[in-house]
């Protein structure tokens, strides 16, 4: 297993700024945005309740499982019992938990790329075999249903995807799932991971998930999350809503690997989902906002090439112009190449598109300030201009 590139970038950061070096950090997928004043009220009346000290149930209090099934039923049309759902310590455990339970050594998971670094990892973990089908910028990073027909093979056991997308921003529409799910229903025993965490950063104003197409109810597994949306990254709580033997089997799994998420947390995420989306619904219109900012500014880099992400925070520029360019003995042959350039000399840190399954681009995140997301460009403008 490989470390995750978006990690190690941040350590690389992290080495940087230590040696006292100003790093405009770009690289992890994180709001910059504190928690919202009400959840962390939440917690704090959960401690002053003097009760949530103990061991909570494997999969979650049965308070907390009854909101995320209303919430799934109001929000995304998707019907689940308290019993179809099991939270987690992040959606990155909801993920594995379920490639624990689906996977068998040999299997395949197609995945719809460019992915979020951590799927083939997680498909390696089940000693399974991941098959990408990939999407190009020109088609808006998004892989087609009829990719996903000609990539099916008779070891075929699951399907992965994210939307909104990390790291394309790219955003399925409720016409593009049915036809996806057209594809899934034709195949008995295909299951669909849906990785909805950015379904809130969305600016096309029309979440769909795939688990809502009719038919698809027993095939799909929904994964979500507190992380994005609610800037909730360091609470670590995330969750799925998935047929019961599904649920049953990642209970049992994280019952033996990890227990329950912490108490709090969930008191707090219970917060979250039972009261106003306002202060989300105010931090999807500031993402808004910088992403109109990054796109003018990134349109002015040479060599760029960058279409509009439709959600999460995140660009994904095709950087492959500069690729056999040098400065003195510096040579950049790849999209690794130019991060490590961009970090030692631009003092800007961003994540290779090789870890996404794309070795032409590199992924931006602009969940930062918008004095930090121009001051970054100008600072990448001139390091890039140094290559020739």
């Amino acid at each position: 297993m490989e470390e995750s590139a978006t990690l190690a970038m941040a350590a690389k950061a992290r080495e940087f700024k230590e040696k006292g070096v100003d790093v405009i950090s770009l690289s992890l997928g994180e709001p910059d945005f504190k928690t919202p004043k009400h959840i962390q009220e939440g917690a704090k009346a959960a401690i002053d309740e003097n009760k949530w000290f103990s061991y909570p149930p494997v999969n979650g209090y049965l308070d907390l499982r009854k909101a995320i099934a209303e919430k799934f039923k109001n929000e995304n049309g998707l019907e689940y019992t308290p019993d179809q759902i099991v939270v987690s310590n992040g959606a990155k455990q909801s993920i594995i938990n379920v490639m624990l339970s689906l996977i068998n050594p040999g299997d395949e998971v197609i995945v719809f790329s460019p992915y979020w670094v951590s799927y083939t990892a997680a498909i390696g973990l089940a000693e399974g075999i991941p098959v990408l089908i990939k999407g190009s910028l020109e088609d808006d990073f998004k892989a087609t249903a009829q990719q996903l027909k000609e990539a099916i093979t008779p070891k075929t056991r699951a399907i992965i995807f994210s939307s909104p997308c990390n790291p394309t921003g790219s955003v399925f529409t409720k016409e593009e799932l049915e036809k996806i799910a057209e594809v899934v229903l034709e195949h008995e025993g295909i299951y669909v991971m849906s990785d909805e965490i950015y379904e809130h950063i969305n600016y096309t104003d029309a979440h769909a998930s795939i688990g809502a197409v009719p038919g698809m109810a027993d095939r799909t597994i929904t994964i979500n999350g507190m992380a994005k949306g609610f800037a909730m990254t360091g609470w670590r709580v995330g969750y799925i809503g998935a047929p019961t033997w599904i649920a049953k089997a990642c209970n049992k799994i994280q019952g033996q690997l990890t227990s329950a998420n912490c108490s709090i947390a969930q008191r707090a995420t219970l917060t979250a989902l039972t009261t106003d989306l306002g202060p989300t619904i105010e931090m999807t219109k500031e993402y808004r906002n910088r992403r109109e900012l990054v796109y003018k500014l990134l349109n002015e880099i040479p060599g760029f090439k960058t279409n509009m992400p439709k959600g999460a925070f995140y660009f994904f520029p095709d950087v492959s112009s500069y690729f056999g360019k040098s400065v003195g003995e510096t040579t950049i042959n790849n999209a690794s190449d130019l991060c490590l350039y961009l970090l030692e000399n631009a003092h800007v840190s961003l994540v290779t598109g090789e870890a996404f399954g794309d070795s032409n681009c590199i992924r931006l995140s602009y969940a930062a300030s918008e004095e930090n997301l121009k001051e970054a460009v100008v600072r990448m403008k001139a390091a890039l201009s140094k290559l020739s």
